[in-house]
């Protein structure tokens, strides 16, 4: 499930961002790829509907949300515990 997450989220960036997932490290920053706010926004859209999950996220506070945008690997990271939450 997880390498699964992971190309999900990493194909959802990478469309954000104008990329091919190749081009994507896990350690990016959303700054790194290029994806402002609005692109941040549609990504976190993105995800609820590829995963069917609701994501804790308030766009006008990013930082103070509990789901952490700090990098690719914080997202994926966000995203399984969702989903693993989800099946219970």
């Amino acid at each position: 499930m997880a390498d699964d997450v992971r190309d999900k989220v990493i194909r959802i960036m990478a469309e954000q961002a104008m990329l091919e997932p190749s081009d994507i490290e896990m350690t990016q920053t959303l700054d790194d790829l290029g994806i402002d706010s609005l692109g941040l926004v549609e990504s976190i859209f993105a995800i609820e509907e590829e995963f069917d999950i609701q994501v804790p996220f308030n766009a006008n506070e990013p930082q103070a949300s509990e789901f952490d945008i700090s990098s690719v690997a914080a997202i994926v990271g966000a995203v399984e515990g969702l989903v693993a939450a989800q099946k219970t």
